[in-house]
Protein backbone atom coordinates (compact mmCIF):
# COMPACT_ATOMS: atom_id res chain seq x y z
CA UNK A 1 0.00 0.00 0.00
CA UNK A 2 1.72 3.22 -1.06
CA UNK A 3 2.18 5.90 1.84
CA UNK A 4 2.53 8.68 -0.38
CA UNK A 5 0.64 11.92 0.12
CA UNK A 6 -0.33 14.00 -3.11
CA UNK A 7 -0.36 17.80 -2.68
CA UNK A 8 -3.90 19.19 -3.29
CA UNK A 9 -3.67 22.63 -4.56
CA UNK A 10 -1.63 21.74 -7.37
CA UNK A 11 -2.59 21.70 -11.49
CA UNK A 12 -2.19 18.25 -13.05
CA UNK A 13 -2.96 16.69 -16.25
CA UNK A 14 -6.54 15.76 -16.15
CA UNK A 15 -6.38 12.33 -16.16
CA UNK A 16 -3.87 12.15 -13.48
CA UNK A 17 -6.50 13.21 -11.12
CA UNK A 18 -8.96 9.67 -11.65
CA UNK A 19 -6.96 7.99 -9.23
CA UNK A 20 -4.58 7.75 -6.88
CA UNK A 21 -2.32 5.46 -8.29
CA UNK A 22 -2.41 7.35 -11.71
CA UNK A 23 -1.58 10.75 -9.19
CA UNK A 24 1.04 8.83 -7.55
CA UNK A 25 2.64 8.04 -10.74
CA UNK A 26 2.31 11.71 -12.50
CA UNK A 27 3.66 13.26 -9.54
CA UNK A 28 7.30 11.26 -9.49
CA UNK A 29 7.69 9.23 -12.11
CA UNK A 30 5.67 10.06 -15.40
CA UNK A 31 7.68 12.10 -17.87
CA UNK A 32 10.96 11.77 -15.98
CA UNK A 33 14.02 10.90 -18.29
CA UNK A 34 14.52 7.21 -18.64
CA UNK A 35 17.96 6.18 -20.69
CA UNK A 36 19.32 2.65 -19.37
CA UNK A 37 18.53 -0.44 -21.19
CA UNK A 38 16.55 -1.85 -18.39
CA UNK A 39 14.20 1.00 -17.63
CA UNK A 40 13.80 1.80 -21.21
CA UNK A 41 13.08 -1.96 -22.12
CA UNK A 42 10.58 -2.21 -19.00
CA UNK A 43 8.50 0.94 -20.43
CA UNK A 44 8.44 -0.13 -23.99
CA UNK A 45 7.05 -3.64 -22.42
CA UNK A 46 4.40 -1.52 -20.13
CA UNK A 47 3.17 0.44 -22.96
CA UNK A 48 2.81 -2.79 -25.09
CA UNK A 49 0.60 -4.07 -22.47
CA UNK A 50 -1.70 -1.08 -22.38
CA UNK A 51 -2.76 -1.63 -25.84
CA UNK A 52 -6.52 -2.08 -25.39
CA UNK A 53 -6.51 -1.54 -21.45
CA UNK A 54 -6.16 1.58 -18.91
CA UNK A 55 -2.84 3.06 -18.27
CA UNK A 56 -4.22 2.41 -14.34
CA UNK A 57 -4.88 -1.88 -15.25
CA UNK A 58 -1.17 -1.73 -16.06
CA UNK A 59 0.00 0.20 -12.60
CA UNK A 60 -2.44 -2.28 -10.64
CA UNK A 61 -0.50 -4.97 -12.18
CA UNK A 62 2.64 -3.33 -12.91
CA UNK A 63 5.06 -5.40 -10.06
CA UNK A 64 3.07 -8.90 -11.03
CA UNK A 65 4.29 -7.49 -14.29
CA UNK A 66 7.67 -6.92 -12.97
CA UNK A 67 8.20 -10.39 -11.33
CA UNK A 68 6.62 -12.32 -14.28
CA UNK A 69 9.72 -11.08 -16.32
CA UNK A 70 12.48 -10.93 -13.89
CA UNK A 71 12.22 -7.49 -12.72
CA UNK A 72 13.00 -6.85 -16.84
CA UNK A 73 16.13 -8.00 -16.64
CA UNK A 74 16.88 -7.86 -20.56
CA UNK A 75 19.38 -11.04 -21.20
CA UNK A 76 16.84 -13.11 -18.69
CA UNK A 77 14.08 -12.56 -20.65
CA UNK A 78 15.37 -13.00 -23.82
CA UNK A 79 16.10 -16.83 -22.36
CA UNK A 80 12.65 -17.66 -21.17
CA UNK A 81 10.42 -20.04 -23.34
CA UNK A 82 7.23 -21.31 -24.12
CA UNK A 83 7.11 -23.10 -20.51
CA UNK A 84 7.62 -20.10 -19.07
CA UNK A 85 4.96 -18.23 -21.10
CA UNK A 86 2.76 -20.83 -19.60
CA UNK A 87 3.69 -20.29 -16.31
CA UNK A 88 3.68 -16.77 -16.42
CA UNK A 89 0.02 -16.63 -17.50
CA UNK A 90 -1.05 -18.21 -14.65
CA UNK A 91 0.27 -15.77 -12.54
CA UNK A 92 -1.91 -13.48 -10.44
CA UNK A 93 -1.88 -9.70 -11.15
CA UNK A 94 -0.68 -10.63 -14.74
CA UNK A 95 -2.54 -9.50 -17.85
CA UNK A 96 -3.12 -13.02 -19.16
CA UNK A 97 -2.49 -12.43 -23.10
CA UNK A 98 -0.43 -14.94 -24.40
CA UNK A 99 0.78 -12.76 -27.65
CA UNK A 100 2.12 -9.76 -25.25
CA UNK A 101 3.98 -12.28 -22.94
CA UNK A 102 5.64 -13.37 -26.42
CA UNK A 103 5.90 -10.11 -27.16
CA UNK A 104 8.16 -9.23 -24.27
CA UNK A 105 10.29 -11.91 -24.68
CA UNK A 106 11.05 -11.97 -28.44
CA UNK A 107 11.25 -7.67 -27.57
CA UNK A 108 14.03 -8.83 -25.24
CA UNK A 109 15.89 -11.10 -28.09
CA UNK A 110 15.65 -7.87 -30.10
CA UNK A 111 17.15 -5.61 -28.00
CA UNK A 112 20.13 -8.25 -27.72
CA UNK A 113 20.36 -8.57 -31.35
CA UNK A 114 20.86 -4.41 -31.14
CA UNK A 115 23.74 -4.70 -28.93
CA UNK A 116 25.59 -7.31 -30.89
CA UNK A 117 24.90 -4.72 -33.91
CA UNK A 118 26.19 -2.05 -32.10
CA UNK A 119 22.81 -0.07 -31.04
CA UNK A 120 21.65 0.74 -27.98
CA UNK A 121 17.79 1.33 -26.83
CA UNK A 122 18.51 4.70 -25.94
CA UNK A 123 20.52 6.00 -28.90
CA UNK A 124 17.23 4.91 -30.75
CA UNK A 125 14.21 5.96 -28.24
CA UNK A 126 15.98 9.37 -27.37
CA UNK A 127 17.33 10.21 -31.39
CA UNK A 128 13.01 10.57 -31.45
CA UNK A 129 13.46 13.83 -29.37
CA UNK A 130 11.99 16.50 -31.25
CA UNK A 131 13.28 20.72 -31.54
CA UNK A 132 10.07 21.36 -29.44
CA UNK A 133 8.02 19.76 -27.46
CA UNK A 134 3.84 20.60 -27.65
CA UNK A 135 2.70 23.33 -25.44
CA UNK A 136 -0.85 21.93 -24.77
CA UNK A 137 -3.36 23.92 -22.28
CA UNK A 138 -5.80 21.49 -22.23
CA UNK A 139 -5.75 17.70 -22.42
CA UNK A 140 -7.73 17.66 -25.32
CA UNK A 141 -4.91 19.24 -26.92
CA UNK A 142 -2.44 16.58 -26.55
CA UNK A 143 -1.74 14.62 -29.50
CA UNK A 144 -1.95 10.77 -29.69
CA UNK A 145 1.46 10.78 -32.02
CA UNK A 146 3.25 12.82 -33.57
CA UNK A 147 5.94 13.05 -37.14
CA UNK A 148 8.44 11.83 -34.43
CA UNK A 149 6.62 8.91 -32.82
CA UNK A 150 5.78 7.43 -36.22
CA UNK A 151 9.59 7.72 -37.12
CA UNK A 152 10.43 5.68 -33.84
CA UNK A 153 7.18 3.15 -34.28
CA UNK A 154 8.86 2.52 -37.98
CA UNK A 155 12.08 2.06 -37.02
CA UNK A 156 11.57 -0.32 -34.08
CA UNK A 157 9.06 -2.62 -36.35
CA UNK A 158 11.88 -2.33 -38.84
CA UNK A 159 14.21 -4.10 -36.14
CA UNK A 160 11.07 -6.45 -35.61
CA UNK A 161 9.65 -5.23 -32.34
CA UNK A 162 6.43 -5.70 -31.58
CA UNK A 163 3.48 -3.47 -29.76
CA UNK A 164 5.47 -0.50 -30.91
CA UNK A 165 2.72 1.76 -32.66
CA UNK A 166 2.87 5.26 -33.40
CA UNK A 167 0.36 5.90 -30.91
CA UNK A 168 1.95 3.17 -28.24
CA UNK A 169 5.22 5.14 -29.06
CA UNK A 170 3.91 8.46 -28.51
CA UNK A 171 3.16 7.10 -24.86
CA UNK A 172 6.61 5.99 -24.31
CA UNK A 173 8.07 9.22 -25.52
CA UNK A 174 6.00 11.33 -23.09
CA UNK A 175 5.99 8.99 -19.98
CA UNK A 176 9.94 9.01 -20.52
CA UNK A 177 10.60 12.80 -21.27
CA UNK A 178 11.46 12.45 -24.96
CA UNK A 179 8.55 14.92 -24.86
CA UNK A 180 7.17 17.23 -22.26
CA UNK A 181 3.36 15.93 -22.32
CA UNK A 182 1.86 18.07 -19.40
CA UNK A 183 -0.61 20.72 -20.17
CA UNK A 184 1.53 24.05 -19.46
CA UNK A 185 -0.53 24.85 -16.42
CA UNK A 186 0.84 21.70 -14.59
CA UNK A 187 3.03 21.77 -11.66
CA UNK A 188 4.82 19.20 -13.33
CA UNK A 189 5.47 20.96 -16.46
CA UNK A 190 9.19 21.28 -17.37
CA UNK A 191 10.02 18.39 -14.72
CA UNK A 192 12.36 16.34 -16.92
CA UNK A 193 14.86 19.43 -16.95
CA UNK A 194 14.56 18.84 -20.80
CA UNK A 195 12.36 21.44 -21.32
CA UNK A 196 11.09 24.77 -21.17
CA UNK A 197 7.04 25.59 -20.59
CA UNK A 198 6.76 26.70 -23.73
CA UNK A 199 8.19 23.81 -25.22
CA UNK A 200 11.54 24.74 -26.51
CA UNK A 201 14.78 22.76 -24.91
CA UNK A 202 16.63 23.71 -22.48
CA UNK A 203 19.61 23.03 -23.78
CA UNK A 204 20.07 23.00 -27.87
Amino acid sequence: MSTYQPASDVVRTPWAEQDPLLTEYYDTEWGMPVRDERGLFERISLEGFQAGLSWLTVLRKREGIRAAFHNFEIERVAQMNEADIERILEMPDMIRNRMKVRSVIQNAQLVMKMWHDGETLNELVWSAMPAVSPAAHTENEIPASSPDSVALAKALKKRGFRYVGPVTVYALMTAIGVVDGHIVSSHRRGCSGLWNIDGTRTHA
